[in-house]
């Protein structure tokens, strides 16, 4: 049988420290930004920590990292009136009845006359809609979670539950599955003072909510179009910055100003964050700037607290 040469082990030594300078060559020749990313992700926010967070001066606020299990939280847990932070409850419950596919528009809903009717009345935010219009689920999603319109609310609960009480038991059977036991819902806009919550049950929320691919992308969504209605915004103006692509803005004057959010961390992690009850008993635009501007200091300060496993960034 033919056996090839043996091959001297100083050749093979010679051969592997050739390898090794190759190696190292060609990752010195990696584009900058190549490199960058790459550490970047070695110093990705692995966990939170107690320590020196900017929490906000007032009220009461909670946050997590995706997958670290930890839940951290400042002020009092009391429940308090959430405004239309209630709406992702309401978005939640009917995209659990009749879930949607990305890129799906599903079943058109007809405006019935009472959702026109709301439109402008009592200084609610609401949207101009026309009776007899039929608007797809997506787009009426669109309507309830960037322009905040509680007639929208009240419409999607009389489609998907015959009643806006009957859906309001569902809306609380669901926050009971979720383990949101500070919470307490009692309509599906949040105009009334007596749907409340707090920031860590609100967490527990947000952590489903968007795991929902469809409420995901409209909640990530600065402005839309919708036929019949025209251009709607979001309310969450810090989306596109520091990291936030959500989640829902909520404020009254006994409710202050309130903001459920999510953000990207260095690497592809997402933190979760509740700010509530910021200026109550102010005006709803005096609370929501100070929810925005709590947030973000929030945020910022979080997401500039880099970790690696075992090790200090």
């Amino acid at each position: 049988m033919f056996s090839p040469p043996s091959v001297p082990r100083r050749m093979w030594t010679a051969v592997g420290a050739l390898l090794l300078l190759a190696a190292l060559t060609a990752l010195v020749a990696l584009p900058r930004s190549d490199r960058d990313t790459s550490a970047r992700q070695d110093r990705a926010l692995t966990e939170i920590t107690a320590d020196d967070i900017p929490w906000p001066g007032e009220g009461q606020a909670a946050v997590t990292l995706e997958g670290s299990g930890q839940v951290l939280t400042h002020g009092a847990q009391r429940p308090v009136p959430i405004a239309s932070l209630t709406k992702v409850m309401t978005a939640y419950v009917v995209l659990d009845g009749h879930p949607l596919r990305p890129g799906e528009e599903g079943p058109r809903i007809e405006v019935d006359p009472r959702a026109a009717h709301e439109a402008g009345v009592g200084g609610e935010s609401t949207v101009v809609v026309t009776p007899g219009d039929r608007r797809t689920e997506r787009e009426l999603l669109h309507l309830l979670l960037l322009p905040s319109a509680n007639n929208i609310a009240r419409l999607l609960a009389r489609w998907d539950a015959g009643s806006e009480e009957a859906f309001v038991r569902k809306m609380q059977r669901a926050a009971h599955d979720l383990g949101m036991r500070d919470t307490t819902y009692t309509d599906a806009s949040g105009i009334e003072p007596t749907t409340t919550s707090t920031a860590a049950d609100q967490l527990k929320l947000a952590r489903e909510a968007m795991r929902l691919p469809v409420l995901r992308d409209i909640v990530a969504t600065r402005e839309a179009t919708v036929p019949g209605v025209g251009p709607v915004a979001n309310g969450n103006t810090l989306l596109g910055t520091s990291g936030v692509v959500g989640l829902k803005t909520g404020s009254s004057t006994p409710a202050g100003g309130n903001l459920l959010w999510a953000a990207r961390t260095d690497g592809t992690r997402l933190l979760l964050g509740a700010v509530l009850h910021q200026r109550a008993n102010t005006t709803p635009g005096e609370g929501l700037t100070a929810a925005l501007e709590a947030s973000r200091t929030l945020i910022d300060g979080l997401r500039a607290r880099p970790r690696s496993t075992g090790s200090e960034g």
